[in-house]
């Protein structure tokens, strides 16, 4: 038996375009596009790809449950028994899209579904209890490690077969407890764990513990009187019409906007990007997300000596840690070359 195989990809897979095209609609295309041709080949006999759907990012992410329920009316004519999604890798919104979706399909469509992300995609931790995903690299150049691996667990999903531990299929770990019967009393098994790690053997745990990213706080500032202050945020506040195109979840950019002679951040001028609250009050005053009006007062009265002359914004929706990571990078290396002494970062 061959089975039916839809895959999902995005915009710039399909070959359409890069973020000037993160807005097309979904579409879906008979047999194999791009990287589907790989996931062909890992497929082998036992699985065809019948379509292929096609969707843009900022699409996607601006209208999840509309987009979702367009692509399932797409698939279901060609009556599919699974979909592979991706691999989107570290990409915020192509891994939340992936993840909407084949929610979507396990819940509403009742067929296995299986995507492939680099373990901070923000996709994983909002759907990883939800189907399983494969963890992949950061970036496209682990295309050729992740299709197979993909491939072979949607093809035992298709077939039934018992799906082992996370480390044994190459999925990334769901939070799902299962429970499993050992020959061995868990007292006997820990002490087996530290006598291997004293003798510097390996092991692995049964419980692996998370890690925490933990950063130390900067001293205070020393002298108030004569430091320049600049505003940074994850709220979205941005120009009317949101000029550099911030995505409101996911964001892949952040925006620089100067405000030399602004004294008020006025709803005329101003608004947010982000899609991860409701907006209404950050669009009436966007200084109450970022607080322009109060730190012109605070500098008139002599509390600091300068706001400095531009701020800094992006959207903490779904966004990537190592996006995150990369924008605080940039921002810092800007504000330090422009002599700022300190920084207020504000959030939603």
């Amino acid at each position: 038996m061959s089975y039916r195989i839809i895959h999902y990809i995005n915009q710039f897979y399909a070959g359409i375009g890069g973020e000037e095209k993160a807005d097309v609609t979904p579409e879906i295309r008979e047999g194999v596009v791009g990287p589907g041709m790989a996931l062909k080949a890992a497929l082998g006999t036992d699985a065809e790809i019948v379509a292929t759907v096609v969707c843009g990012d900022s699409y996607f992410a601006s209208n999840m449950e509309k987009a979702s329920a367009e692509i399932l009316d797409m698939m279901k004519k060609y009556k599919p028994d699974a979909v592979v999604a991706g691999p989107a890798f570290n990409a915020g919104r192509y891994g939340t899209a992936c993840g909407a979706l084949c929610e979507a399909v396990v819940k509403q469509l009742g067929i296995p579904a299986v995507s492939g992300m680099y373990p901070e995609n923000p996709g994983v931790e909002m759907y990883k209890k939800s189907f399983y995903i494969v963890e992949t690299p950061d970036s496209a150049a682990g295309m050729r490690k992740a299709v197979p691996a993909m491939a072979g667990l949607v093809l035992k999903l298709l077939k039934g077969e018992h799906i082992g531990t996370p480390a044994e299929e190459g999925y990334i770990e769901r939070g799902v407890r299962k429970n499993k019967f050992y020959d061995k009393l868990a007292a006997e098994r820990a002490v087996d764990m530290f006598t291997a790690k004293l003798k510097g053997e390996p092991f692995v745990t049964e419980y692996p513990m998370p890690v925490f990213d933990r950063v130390a706080p900067n001293p205070a500032v020393k002298d108030m009187k004569n430091a320049v202050i600049a505003l940074v945020t994850s709220g979205g506040i941005c120009p009317k019409g949101n000029p550099d195109h911030i995505e409101a979840s996911s964001a892949s950019k952040f925006g620089e906007y100067d405000i030399t002679g602004v004294m008020d951040l006025t709803s005329d001028g101003y608004c947010t990007a982000h899609g991860g609250y409701d907006a209404t009050y950050a669009d009436q005053d966007a200084d109450r997300v970022l607080p322009v009006d109060v730190l012109r007062d605070m500098e008139k009265a002599g509390v600091f000596k300068k706001l400095h002359n531009k701020f800094y914004t992006t959207v903490g929706n779904g966004t990537a840690v190592a996006s995150s990571k990369r924008f605080a990078e940039e921002i810092a290396r800007r504000l330090i070359a422009d002599g700022v002494t300190a920084v207020i970062l504000t959030s939603t």
